[in-house]
């Protein structure tokens, strides 16, 4: 016979809480048995009880859950158990209804071997290179001289010490603003992607540098984190990579901008040296000046040459040569001007000799007279003119008038 269903819950009719507990249990039970990957934050062994309490923590985020198992499981499946560890486990979730607390009860538990993450990370690697995270094409490189540097790295670090020492020894006025994370451990990779958040927003900061000391590979795992990775593929801001030793390769280095060996390292290849740059800027002055001084001599020379030639060493003979030439041509065109003018004469005073010789002025002169009527018209026989006419009478000076009087 089923239990009686519980009416809704209501102002009128609240549950009461063991009902809530209840319900809690049935809807939690219901995901069943499951297969847990995660990082032993805490590990709690009571001496002399059978129960063991674990504290699970997913690497990249800030979530852990509580797992209990007896101390035989964890015997016989991770018996050197320690924090730190990866580890799998076959558990099903449990909602303490005396405490209102949730676990997960474990009934199988593996620590994840070297080789097992190494597999993990050579398919993680694949995975981000096939998307593109690797790809060289996308890196950016660093200015030259950062106006500001961020620093992420473990507080009072050997690895904080060199990047700062270094860098400062290369280029004392170069500025650091420096977060300090847990590099290792369960929550390392959450506090590393907050300060990149933090960094990479800041406008002042050129460039971020990612450093941490030298470690075994358990303790480098955060830096092959699949979030880390894609939290320093997104970062606008050039980031460069220095964990660990030279030989060290976490995935983080392939998704950088630039991957140093070292902490050391990173220093030289983000801050130039500040006598190293002096050098070259006087390397480069002194061939400036031997390229002017060179330049200055070729053109005194040229020039040398060309005034040792004729037309520069004696330039008055080409003056002379011209003024000769502009003398010749004037005196050419005085000549020339002098004939036309003497031939115009000759012709006028032709033409005027014979307007003379038919003028009949000079027929006047010669003491002949011209008789015209009184309308202009010029008296050549008797016959034109009549008794009583008026006659002009034009002499050589003067003229008269006259009547015709008879014939």
């Amino acid at each position: 016979m089923s239990a009686p269903e519980t009416p809704p819950s209501s102002s009128d009719q609240p549950w009461p809480v063991r009902v809530v507990s209840q319900k809690l249990s049935a809807w939690i039970a219901k995901l069943g048995w499951v297969w847990i990957d995660g990082q032993v934050a805490q590990i709690s062994r009571r001496p002399g009880a059978a129960t063991v309490f674990l504290t699970l923590r997913d690497p990249s985020a800030d979530l852990s859950l509580t797992v209990t198992t007896n101390r035989d499981v964890l015997d016989l499946g991770a018996p050197e158990l320690r924090e730190g560890a990866r580890v799998v486990l076959h558990a099903r979730p449990e909602f303490y209804a005396a405490r209102g607390t949730l676990s997960l009860r474990a009934d199988e538990i593996r620590q994840v071997g070297l080789g097992e993450l190494l597999a993990r990370l050579e398919k993680l690697k694949k995975l981000l290179a096939a998307e593109g995270l690797f790809d060289r094409a996308r890196k950016r490189r660093p200015p030259f001289l950062p106006g500001r540097i961020g620093l992420i790295t473990g507080r009072a670090s050997a690895a904080e010490r060199d990047v700062l020492s270094n860098a400062r020894r290369r280029w004392p006025s170069v500025e650091f603003r420096t977060v300090n994370v847990a590099v290792q451990g369960p929550t390392a990779v959450p506090q590393i992607i907050d300060a990149l958040k933090v960094l990479d927003a800041d406008e002042s900061i050129d460039v971020i540098i990612l450093a941490r000391g030298g470690g075994g590979v358990e303790d480098l795992l955060p830096f092959s984190d699949e979030a880390l990775c894609r939290a320093v593929f997104a970062c606008r801001t050039p980031v460069v990579s220095a964990i660990g030793h030279e030989t060290d390769a976490p995935l983080v280095d392939y998704v950088a901008d630039v991957r140093a060996s070292t902490p050391t390292d990173a220093a030289k290849r983000i801050v130039p040296d500040l006598s190293e740059e002096q050098r070259l800027i006087r390397q480069a002055r002194q061939r400036l000046d031997r390229a002017v001084v060179g330049f200055l001599d070729r053109e005194a020379h040229r020039l040398d040459g060309l005034r040792s030639r004729p037309v520069l060493a004696r330039p008055q003979v080409m003056l002379e040569q011209r003024s000769a030439d502009t003398a010749a041509l004037r005196d050419r065109g005085r000549r020339c001007l002098d004939h036309r003018l003497s031939s115009a004469e000759a012709d006028l005073r032709h033409t005027l000799a014979r307007l003379r010789a038919l003028s009949p002025a000079a027929t006047l002169d010669r003491g002949y007279a011209i008789v015209q009527r009184a309308d202009g018209h010029v008296v050549r026989a008797a016959a034109e003119v009549d008794k009583g006419d008026q006659l002009r009478v034009r002499l050589a000076e003067g003229e008269l008038s006259a009547t015709v009087d008879g014939s």
